[in-house]
C-alpha cells in the first residue's frame, strides 16, 4: 500500500484525487505497525490514526473551502495561494508537513515510532521500506507547498469562511499543535489504551 499510494499519488493532478491515493500509502504505515503485534506497535498505530485523521481533516478543510468558492480541485490552481489568502496556506501547510512526517511536525513522530515499533519486532525490511516510501512522499508534499508560496497566483482566494469550516481548521491546527507540543504525554496515553485493550 504505501508504494502503490505513492506511485499513484506523485501523478495526480487532481488534489481530491492526489489526497486520497496519499491516504493509501499513510494506511501502509497503520499496517506496518500492526503487523508488529505488540504493545508497543499498537499504541503507535493509535498515536498515527490521531495525527492523521486531523492532519487529513485540515488538508481536506481547506480543499473543500478552494472547491466551494471556487470550482477549481486541480494542483496548478493553488498557484500562490499564500499571497492571496496566508491563513488557508498555513493550515494546508502544516496539514501537508504533517502527513510528509517532516521534523518537528506532528506526523514526523507518529512515523518514526512506528518505525521504531517496526524494528523491536525485527521487521527490518518493512521498516527500511518505511523509510524510503516517507522520502518519495515527502517530493509530492513539498511540491504542493512551493507552488502555494513561490509560485505566481491564478485566482484570487479571498473567500468568506463559514463557522463550521472555521471551526474544523481550527481543531485540525490546535490539535496538531499539541502533538508537537506534548508527543510523549500523547504516546504515554496510547500505550495505555493499547494496553488495556490490547
Amino acid at each position: 500500500t504505501m508504494t502503490i499510494g505513492n506511485l499513484f499519488a506523485i501523478r495526480q493532478q487532481n488534489i481530491k484525487r492526489f489526497l486520497a491515493f496519499s491516504s493509501i500509502a499513510q494506511a501502509g504505515f497503520i499496517l506496518l505497525g500492526i503487523i508488529g503485534a505488540t504493545t508497543l506497535g499498537m499504541a503507535t498505530v493509535i498515536y498515527f490514526m490521531l495525527i492523521y485523521i486531523f492532519s487529513n481533516l485540515g488538508a481536506f478543510g481547506v480543499v473543500s473551502v478552494i472547491s466551494d468558492y471556487s470550482g477549481k480541485e486541480n494542483i496548478d490552481d493553488y498557484n500562490g495561494l499564500y499571497h492571496t489568502n496566508p491563513k488557508l496556506s498555513l493550515v494546508m501547510m502544516l496539514s501537508l508537513f504533517s502527513l510528509a512526517g517532516i521534523p518537528p511536525i506532528a506526523g514526523f513522530f507518529g512515523k518514526f515510532y512506528i518505525s521504531i515499533a517496526a524494528l523491536q519486532s525485527g521487521l527490518i525490511y518493512l521498516a527500511v521500506l518505511g523509510v524510503i516510501a516517507s522520502v518519495i512522499s515527502a517530493y509530492y508534499y513539498l511540491r504542493i507547498i512551493k507552488i502555494m508560496y513561490f509560485d505566481e497566483s491564478n485566482l484570487s482566494y479571498h473567500s468568506y469562511l463559514s463557522k463550521k469550516s472555521t471551526l474544523i481548521l481550527f481543531i485540525s491546527i490546535i490539535a496538531i499543535s499539541l502533538f508537537i507540543v506534548y508527543p510523549s504525554f500523547l504516546i504515554n496515553i496510547s500505550s495505555h489504551v493499547s494496553s488495556s485493550y490490547f
